[in-house]
């Protein structure tokens, strides 16, 4: 189980079990609306996500979505409303050669099966080749992915004033996640929440 309390926006520690966000998301607020995460980034997690990833081991995913949809359906605001959609964040078709799969997806599966809500694997497309994230300072990180997603055309009804919750296996600054949600605010969504596995401590 998660130790800490976190803000309900970012999913940042927090110092108090207190219901609010923290100066960064009240300074300066995110396209998302909340984000729920089953546990912080480090050793041994660190681990499943790794093997997931770059080791091809594809039964992780089962697992990293089980701890997930726990967690999920620990939280009784997010029981009481769970989002009528699932979305992966997708990857470049670059990526997705190289890797042969897409973790997000990979995980999205066997969550959507344990949270009985509908997944739309093809919702988003990544449509601009980006450099790893995780290569850059936080600085550039905004300028690297803006614009690289769209709405799949064939789902804009079906976000149309939804709330969809987008899946992915790690949070680092959340730029990736923000520029999502800005994307499919702008396509009609009425709400956007993040459920991650793993949240590092930094933005």
């Amino acid at each position: 189980m998660d130790p800490f309390h976190r803000c309900l926006q970012c999913a940042l520690p927090l110092p108090t079990d207190m219901d609010k966000r923290c100066g960064t998301c009240l300074k300066e607020t995110p396209y998302f609306d909340t984000t729920l995460v089953a546990i912080q980034y480090e050793a041994p997690v660190d681990s499943l996500v790794l093997g997931l990833k770059f080791g091809a081991k594809l039964s992780y995913a089962e697992i990293i979505a089980q701890q997930l949809a726990d967690a999920i359906l620990r939280q009784s605001k997010l029981r009481s409303a769970l989002p009528n959609l699932l979305c992966p964040v997708p990857l470049s078709r670059g990526r997705l050669v190289n890797r042969g799969f897409n973790q997000a997806l990979e995980i999205s599966r066997p969550l959507s099966r344990r949270l009985g809500v509908p997944l739309q694997a093809d919702l988003l497309w990544r449509i601009k080749e980006t450099l790893q994230q995780s290569s850059l300072h936080p600085d550039a990180r905004h300028k690297n992915i803006q614009g690289a997603f769209t709405v799949n055309p064939r789902w804009y009804p079906a976000i149309d004033g939804q709330h969809v919750a987008v899946i992915d296996d790690v949070m680092t600054t959340g730029t990736t996640l923000n520029e999502i949600a800005q994307t499919l605010k702008r396509h009609g969504a009425a709400r956007v929440s993040n459920l991650v596995f793993a949240r590092t401590n930094r933005h």
